[in-house]
């Protein structure tokens, strides 16, 4: 079976609205169906599928989902944007300057960009509209900074990315950091030019902003700083040699669990039956996607795709600079028509070998890739933080879409610079 045929029929049924997971299952078999001397047969395909999800370090992905899908419902997000805006508050856009800053901090929690989005959305978005921010500005402004929670570590698609690339979890979480920051400051940085240009009620801000203050920083840091050593933990349980990355997120369960019930008091006992329900409905699903794409990904190595796709490339163009140029238009494209997790699987096989040949290092290429997805977050057809934050303001879908454009461009600069300044990704390994 041609390369061609194969991968022609799969985006065949992607465009149909096939599930994925039926996707990579069923190409996972078509090669050996339609000739009998291929070397991977069907009940091959469906062992792979069963032992896909064998992997301890894969038991990381839904035990974060389940302290992410925790910690909104206890409404750890509120106390974190307080502490943000207490200091930065009464600052030009120091508000939505603090609403990306809890995003990225949420983002050190969650792992997840849409759980980002609706945790920190849920409070801020009212929260900016009563000061009399614009309410398309405020929803693009939470959809396009919820997209850092899968780049700050604890990160679903870098646990994703290093189970197919076999690097270590680890050193992902650790080179996330950085360029994070950056692409927190870039977006920081346009809401502060459209502050500027735009104006700001000074009036309502100063007012809110002194009710935020009113207590006194002790008494918000003794009600935050629960939820503000939440990462702390988690990461430094990893760092620190104490727990893996597994390990870790079953320690992010129960201390949810604890401040929320215990501390805050913000859930109750009865509370979590419908939170491991919406825990299992959100990450089932993924979990079928990475089994099948197990399998999915033997065929691709079989049929030696990477080495065909790779000479193709390397004998068209020999620059790094322009091989990953062109990475990075598949992968925005990519991202705004499949979901980050299956994206990874089906091209970190075939993209990675040919980034390793041109000296690209494989951790710098993972941040690479899951930062071109992020984007995908709030592009159409699939940018899931947009439907997230269109739920949660009822606001058209394409009319955020249109907000969020001078936000993607700056994540776009952001991008370039993670690109072509490795440093940014690998200077804290």
């Amino acid at each position: 079976m041609s390369i061609g045929l194969f991968f022609l029929i799969f985006a065949g049924l992607l465009i149909i609205g096939t599930p994925v997971c039926f996707v990579f299952s069923s190409m996972a078999m078509l090669p050996s169906l339609m000739a009998d001397k291929f070397p991977y047969t069907a009940d091959a395909a469906v062992r792979s599928m069963v032992s896909g999800l064998d992997s301890f370090p894969l038991l990381a992905i839904p035990l974060f989902m389940l302290a992410g899908v925790i910690m909104a419902k206890g409404k750890i997000s509120d106390k974190i944007f307080n502490i943000f805006a207490y200091f930065i508050g009464n600052k030009t856009a120091g508000l939505p300057c603090a609403v990306v800053i809890t995003c990225l901090f949420y983002g050190a929690i969650s792992g997840s960009g849409p759980a980002t989005t609706a945790a920190v959305g849920s409070m801020c978005i009212p929260f900016l509209t009563s000061v009399g921010y614009d309410m398309l500005f405020s929803t693009a402004l939470v959809a396009v900074s919820g997209g850092l929670g899968v780049i700050i570590p604890p990160s679903i698609p870098f646990i994703v990315y290093s189970n197919s690339a076999n690097v270590s979890i680890a050193n992902m979480f650790i080179a996330g950091v950085l360029p994070g920051f950056v692409i927190a400051g870039f977006l920081m940085l346009y809401s502060y030019f459209y502050c500027k240009k735009n104006g700001e009620d000074k009036e309502l801000i100063q007012k809110k902003y002194q009710e935020v203050r009113a207590n006194g920083f002790f008494h918000l840091l003794k009600e935050s700083i629960w939820a503000l050593i939440t990462p702390v933990i988690i990461l430094g349980c990893i760092y620190g040699g104490i727990a893996s990355p597994t390990e870790a997120a079953t320690i992010s369960i129960f201390y949810a669990l604890f401040i929320s019930l215990f501390i805050y008091k913000t859930l109750r006992v009865q509370d979590l039956p419908g939170i491991i329900y919406e825990g299992v409905v959100t990450y089932g699903p993924i979990l079928f996607v990475i089994s099948s794409a197990v399998a999915f990904g033997r065929v691709i190595t079989l049929m030696k795709v990477a080495e065909t796709v790779g000479t193709a490339i390397l004998g068209t163009f020999e620059s790094k600079f322009v091989v990953l140029l062109i990475f990075n238009c598949i992968l925005l494209v990519v991202g705004m028509i499949m979901d980050t997790a299956p994206a990874i699987l089906v091209f970190c096989p075939i993209m990675l070998p040919i980034a390793s040949s041109l000296g690209v290092n494989p951790v710098h290429f993972g941040i690479i890739m899951v930062v071109n997805l992020a984007i995908g977050f709030v592009t159409p057809p699939m940018g899931v933080n947009l439907f997230v934050a269109s739920n949660l303001t009822k606001l058209p879908v394409m009319d955020i879409a249109k907000k969020v454009l001078p936000f993607i461009a700056a994540f776009l600069i952001a991008l370039l610079l993670i690109t072509f300044i490795p440093a940014i990704s690998l200077a804290l390994i």
